[in-house]
């Protein structure tokens, strides 16, 4: 089985754990591939969930096919896979970028959400200034490539403590964005730049569909404030604020973060 995604390009995943294990689907962030989730898949599996953990199109080993891709084409892609999985229901957890995948994907497919976990993320819109940067930055990655960024915003994606004290940690992350195709990361980046409100989304989460929020203490992308700020419009959501790490604790503290990850999967 070879799922596609909506544009007819190849979706390339990882499936790990038991086939009738509860599914729990990893969407990760911009500009990284399913790697970044190795130490989550590597506890969830072991701890008998089935994991499924996706390159989204343009990243990793799926192949950048379009100028633009628009947060809601990521979503359909993921409901997409899952339907060709034969899986129902998922917890779907993103990092990010991919928190707002997960968020999008509540949107426009609410029956295939079993519950989010949204890390080091925001439903906030993006501010024309904002935008504006995404598109100059997309500009910048098809004409540069991705070696200066990436340099550019290591210690913004690890605390910069953990750069220094993580060497291996900030290695993988700094070969995870160079070895990222600019193409798809500047479609991404145009897409991101357009997208929509999620408040609402969050908003009208029913208890049912329990939120973990998670976030590093330092993260300089989205701030704690920003965490309790999402946290804030689901009344029953949950938050975990990961000491020191930034803006992404499931590679700076795995432990840390796959206790509180398995803890919440453990309680639905």
């Amino acid at each position: 089985m070879n799922p596609l995604f909506g544009n007819g390009a190849k979706c390339v995943f990882d499936d790990f754990g038991p086939t009738d294990g509860a599914p729990v689907i990893l969407v990760h962030g911009h500009p990284f591939n399913r790697s970044m989730w190795a130490p989550q898949t590597a506890a969830l599996a072991a701890a008998g969930y089935r994991v499924i953990a996706p390159d989204l199109r343009g990243y990793g080993e799926n192949p950048a096919t379009e100028e633009k891709t628009p947060l809601s084409a990521f979503a359909d892609d993921l409901a997409g896979l899952l339907g060709d999985l034969g899986i129902e229901r998922a917890v779907v957890a993103g990092v990010s970028m991919g928190g707002q995948i997960a968020m999008e994907l509540r949107l426009r497919h609410p029956g295939l959400v079993r519950a989010l976990v949204l890390s080091d993320t925001s439903p906030v819109p993006e501010s024309g200034e904002g935008a504006e940067l995404r598109r100059r930055t997309a500009e910048r990655l098809l004409a540069e490539g991705m070696d200066p960024y990436a340099e550019e915003v290591i210690d913004k994606m690890l605390a910069p403590y953990n750069v220094t004290g993580q060497p291996e940690s900030a290695a993988r992350v700094s070969a995870m964005m160079r070895a990222t195709d600019p193409r798809g990361a500047a479609a991404a980046l145009r897409g991101r730049a357009e997208r929509p409100d999620y408040r609402p989304v969050l908003a009208a989460l029913p208890p049912e569909v329990p939120c973990l929020v998670l976030v590093g203490a330092d993260d300089v992308y989205t701030p704690v404030a920003e965490a309790e700020a999402l946290c804030a419009l689901v009344p029953h959501a949950r938050l975990e604020v990961v000491e020191r790490a930034g803006h992404l604790p499931g590679v700076e503290r795995p432990e840390a973060f796959n206790r509180a990850l398995l803890e919440f999967l453990g309680g639905l």
